[in-house]
């Protein structure tokens, strides 16, 4: 039996968000697209960092909380994000964390379960030959423990 690896469990359709976008606008994208975050690409289509939800809470409630969740302090930040409290001044590129996470589309699930456990990661990009061809998500491995239950 071969083992699971990364392409088995990715999503292919993977968006993406200029670093340039305002934040409402991106609150409305991830919602729209049904999806807690997502890659954040330079103005020539480079991978400068990633963005979720979680990143536009913290913003509107802990303004001083900029540069994404790994170089700032963990804080509890609210579960519904009130439109009017998101500041359109700022940009995905002020609040996004600049570290991109990606693994081979032949890692195995292993490794990708340690790399998100080790780094407290919500979704991995999925590379072949430094392109990226799919996103894993933390529910696309939850739905594969629950295939094994």
């Amino acid at each position: 039996m071969r083992p699971i690896v990364a392409s088995d469990l990715m999503n292919p359709d993977v968006v993406t968000v200029p670093e340039d976008m305002r934040l409402k606008a991106l609150a409305a994208f991830l919602v729209s697209h049904e999806i807690s975050g997502a890659p954040v690409v330079d103005a020539e289509g480079q991978l400068v960092g990633v963005v979720s939800m979680f990143d536009v809470a913290r913003a509107s409630t802990q303004p001083e909380a900029r540069g994404g969740f790994l170089q700032s302090v963990r804080e509890p930040v609210p579960l519904a994000i009130d439109n009017d409290d998101v500041d359109d001044e700022l940009t995905v590129g002020d609040v996004m964390t600049p570290s991109v996470f990606k693994v081979g589309d032949d890692a195995p699930v292993s490794a990708l379960a340690a790399m998100m456990v080790h780094h407290h990661l919500h979704r991995v990009l999925v590379v072949r030959d430094d392109e990226v061809v799919g996103i894993v998500s933390s529910s696309d491995l939850l739905g594969l423990l629950i295939e094994r239950i």
